[in-house]
């Protein structure tokens, strides 16, 4: 039991010495009343601009009984915590297993991948795209010259998609010992000990391809094995229970004996979508949100959103994070928002164009961005086919390729000509970010008439909330239509498909949303693998 006390506010220039004395002080102990101590959480307070301040919440443990300086503290703000494991996985012992298969090096994949590992099952992560490092070299080839490779890019990789990405930890959901393991496992591959406390913490892009490479050599040291540029092109079954997959590496294809499969593919593996669904995987219509990315300046941001306190180092890049709602039209939110960070393209597909945001860990870019998203239902999709939603994402990207002039140029419009339903002409004062180009065009001619007319409604109430969202030199980069997977591979009370032995996981099963829920749900499935070859 550790005792948290909460609400301790410091000015930005304090040392974290000054932070505990403030703490201690409030809680009517010395500092030599201190066993150990560690910080549970530090945010920004920065709803007076002219009075902004870090928020503090630290566990201790002391000399002292915690429950009896509990009940004497005239402060209110505290909590007796139950300190929580992060070492959930006993070793399978004297059983016979086949070998347990992951598709996809994804968040999902990766946790389940360390959590088999660490129980002795040995898994096989199988991935379609390349180690992280040549993976690299093939996204910024991408990127400056539009020549993609559609087996390695920002969505098919070591890592998953989240590898390009801000590397931003949604850690409002419950503090639990699956959410523990995440970010300890994160630390230990290199990620900064700060993810460990930050209310809002990221890793970010330059970071994550040195955590995933490290996660990759603990699975392979814990007797694991990874088959890069393997593609699963067809699952085998007897009686709906599974016993075999084929993969795909090159154009040679071979059978491997699997009787449990976790399949953690992402939210753009749309040819394994049409490949299960053909096997009779039950699958179903999930609504998602489309739009584009929206780009300021860093500087409008910062000042949008700190005030006089714009320029102080200790508050890095700010961020924001708006939703509107309204009765007459749909709701309009931003998502995934990228300090300091750039719009990157995420095509993986020919002919199709879809962009999102990705930042570096100290967030020093000129811009900032955000998904500007509307949400969209399977009422929208044109058809009852379980992958209608696919197909309806597919149909806006192959539209944003074609006025974009092809080669993976990005049609862009100013903030003002949106708003107006005017073509932008040429570029104003923020300079897109987009690689390999650019092409001003007019986003109706490819995204819904509704989703339009929504994102336009919340603009209006978004300018209301950050002074300077709706400059009319803002730049709409479009389009983002991957926000969320368009399917959800259904699954049972023990987290299998109605083929007994697959677990589908993740996001890209309609099951996670961000890099951490995908992580928690890997973690799910893999012990449920566990108890199953435990005989429970």
């Amino acid at each position: 039991m550790v005792l948290r006390i909460n609400e301790v506010k410091a000015p930005l220039g304090a040392s974290l010495d000054d932070v505990l004395k403030i703490a201690t002080d409030n809680l009517g102990i010395k500092l030599a009343d201190i066993k150990d101590w560690s910080l549970a959480k530090k945010s920004i307070d920065a709803r007076n601009k002219s009075n902004v301040y870090f928020v503090y919440s630290i566990d201790m443990k002391l000399h002292l009984d915690e429950k009896d300086v509990a009940s004497k503290t005239k402060w209110k703000q505290f909590s007796l915590e139950k300190e929580v494991k992060t070492e959930i996985i006993k070793p399978v012992v004297g059983k016979e297993f086949v070998r347990p298969i992951v598709v996809g090096s994804g968040p999902a994949g990766m946790l389940a991948g360390i959590v088999l590992a660490e129980a002795g099952l040995r898994p096989i992560i199988v991935e379609r795209g390349k180690k992280v490092q040549d993976r690299n070299k093939d996204v910024n080839l991408f990127w400056s010259k539009g020549e993609l490779n559609t087996e390695s890019n920002v969505q098919f990789g070591e890592g998953g998609a989240g590898t390009f990405s801000d590397g931003k930890l949604m850690t409002g959901l419950k503090k639990d010992e699956l959410m523990s393991k995440v970010l300890a496992e994160f630390v230990k591959a290199g990620a900064p000990d700060e993810i460990l406390y930050l209310a809002k913490p990221h890793i970010g892009t330059d970071k994550l391809k040195t955590v995933v490479k490290n996660i990759r050599e603990k699975i392979e040291s814990l007797g694991g094995e990874y088959l890069f540029e393997h593609k699963l092109s067809n699952i085998k079954t007897n009686d709906r229970n599974l016993v075999a997959v084929s993969l795909d590496c090159r154009g040679v294809v071979k059978e491997f004996a699997c009787d449990k499969l976790i399949l953690a593919i992402g939210h753009s593996a749309r040819d394994t979508f049409e490949m299960i669904h053909d096997a009779g995987v039950y699958i179903e219509q999930k609504p998602f949100a489309i739009g584009a990315r929206i780009e300021h300046s860093q500087e409008l941001i910062n000042k949008s959103q700190y005030g006089k306190f714009a320029k102080d180092k200790a508050l890095g890049a700010a961020d924001y994070k708006l939703a509107i709602h309204s009765s007459s039209e749909r709701s309009g939110y931003t998502f995934c928002m990228c300090p300091g960070g750039q719009v990157i393209g995420a095509s993986s597909e020919e002919g199709l164009l879809v962009v999102n945001g990705m930042s570096e860990y100290a967030r020093a870019k000129e811009n900032a961005n955000s998904a500007l998203l509307v949400g969209v239902n399977p009422v929208d999709f044109g058809g009852d086919h379980p992958l209608q939603g696919m197909y309806f994402q597919r149909d806006i990207e192959r539209k944003a390729y074609v006025i974009g002039g092809g080669r993976y140029k990005a049609p862009v419009q100013l903030i003002g000509d949106f708003i107006k339903g005017i073509a932008s002409k040429k570029i104003g004062d923020v300079k897109p970010s987009y690689q390999p180009d650019v092409t001003p065009s007019n986003l109706a001619e490819c995204l819904p008439e509704f989703v339009i007319s929504a994102m336009k409604n919340a603009l209006v109430g978004m300018d209301n909330k950050l002074k300077g969202f709706t400059s009319y030199d803002a730049i709409l980069t479009g389009v983002e239509t991957r926000s969320s997977s368009p399917i959800r591979i259904i699954r049972d009370e023990n987290l299998q498909a109605n083929i007994k032995g697959l677990y589908p996981c993740g996001e890209g099963a309609g099951y996670a949303g961000g890099i951490t829920s995908a992580a928690m749900d890997g973690i799910r499935c893999a012990k449920k693998i566990i108890e199953a070859c435990c005989g429970n």
